[in-house]
């Protein structure tokens, strides 16, 4: 019920080794540092020549930075003067800011103008980092994912198809193939601060964690404006309408409206 497999299919998933030896799914959150530490190889720095600010366009293509002598048609590709297509470039738009070195960059992604991104950061492959984005490090983004205008991230993991379009704010938290609707926040430090103990079924899990923001598994959808409280689990398929609030432990398949009044999602 509270194993990593309970919440996200993990066996494709190239970011299952944050889990290693996991007996509940937070303790996933424990191991982003040191998986970050074990995993990172750095590539902006030539981005960087000039300083944290990307001053033009600029195309990353098998470890190359392009700055000029490339359109972008209006299918998204990246096309050169010749017509070569440069299939799985990154575009990094001028008016990003890089913060340091410790930051990788993958295949296919967009970066748009205004994103600030700082390391220790890896971000995987074919995702949009949308204008006014805010990466504050110790941020893992795996593959086909969006970190939408002004979202923020710190100390989270995207596993992968993770949409966050709009006004989100995501902190210690670890978000499977999801989409949160504008405006949703997973507060992670409780208003007394104290570790965060979960009450689930009766019994009391003590995570050790000060700072805890939500656990989201596969099929996890939020509605706009709704919020998680500290140490919030959403199992699969939970939806969360919006204005609504969100605490504890939340079984599959289930409706939260409001201040956690949940009903059981009906099948057809």
């Amino acid at each position: 019920m509270l194993k990593p497999d309970d919440f996200f299919n993990l066996e494709d998933n190239h970011l299952k080794e944050l889990f290693y030896n996991s007996e509940h799914v937070w303790d996933g959150l424990k191991n982003i540092k040191e998986y970050i530490k074990n995993n990172l190889t750095p590539n902006v720095s030539v981005l960087r020549e000039e300083g944290s600010f990307i001053s033009r366009d600029t195309v990353i293509y098998k470890g190359e930075a392009i700055r000029s002598g490339f359109t972008i048609d209006s299918s998204g590709k990246i096309v050169l003067k010749d017509s070569a297509v440069l299939d799985d470039a990154t575009i990094i738009y001028a008016g990003t800011v890089l913060m340091d070195n410790d930051i990788y960059i993958g295949r296919g992604n967009i970066i748009e103008a205004g994103a600030l991104i700082k390391g220790p950061t890896i971000i995987g492959d074919y995702n949009e980092i949308r204008q006014g984005a805010y990466i504050r490090g110790n941020v893992i983004i795996g593959n086909n994912c969006v970190v939408g205008h002004t979202t923020e991230m710190k100390t989270a993991v995207m596993l992968g198809g993770s949409k966050a379009g709009h006004f989100a704010y995501i902190g210690d938290s670890i978000l499977g193939k999801v989409n949160l609707g504008a405006g949703t926040k997973l507060a992670n430090l409780k208003i007394l601060e104290s570790k965060i103990i979960l009450t689930i079924d009766g019994k009391k899990y003590e995570t050790g964690l000060r700072k805890f923001g939500a656990i989201l598994a596969d099929g996890v959808e939020t509605g706009c404006n709704s919020v998680t409280s500290p140490g919030t689990l959403l199992s699969r398929n939970v939806l969360l309408y919006p204005n609504s609030t969100a605490r504890g432990f939340c079984p599959p398949d289930t409706i939260i409206k409001l201040r956690q009044a949940q009903e059981k999602k009906e099948r057809k």
